[in-house]
């Protein structure tokens, strides 16, 4: 595999809640240990145990996070559901992929490029954002 993916959890992607931002981290680590066994030309069934490590974590932090959220009484949690769902049917997507193919290819690089990492990045950079700023302005009034 020549497509070179390498990510990590850095100050863009800090949203203010500590919960959050430390299962954040938790799931880039996995997303990296994943993207790392495809280039490394792993096999299809390393591949497919990290794909299953990283969606184990996945669904614990989105409920995690929803639950946090309706604890907080967030307004937008509905939509915010409907995004996680979004990513868990990219996840089976990858599945799909991988059960079609002898292993990770270039494409398949691309599919989790687009579909895992600048999706993942940019969720957390405006929807989990949003989620940390109303929880912090609800248990912070007096900073209105």
């Amino acid at each position: 595999m020549t497509y070179d993916l390498n990510i990590t959890f850095d100050d863009n992607l800090i949203t203010g809640n500590k919960t959050i931002d430390t299962q954040h981290k938790e799931l880039i680590d996995r997303i990296q240990n994943f993207l790392t066994a495809c280039q490394n030309g792993d096999s299809k069934v390393k591949a497919i145990k990290m794909l299953d490590y990283l969606d184990e974590y996945t669904s614990f932090h989105f409920k995690e996070e929803e639950k946090l959220q309706e604890n907080a009484g967030y307004p937008e949690s509905e939509m915010h559901h409907e995004k996680h769902e979004e990513f868990k049917k990219t996840i089976q997507e990858l599945y799909e992929y991988l059960k079609d193919y002898e292993g990770p290819t270039d494409q398949f690089s691309e599919l989790v490029q687009k579909n895992v990492i600048d999706w993942l990045f940019g969720h957390i950079k405006t929807y989990d954002r949003s989620v940390a700023e109303f929880i912090f302005m609800r248990e912070n009034p007096d900073r209105l």
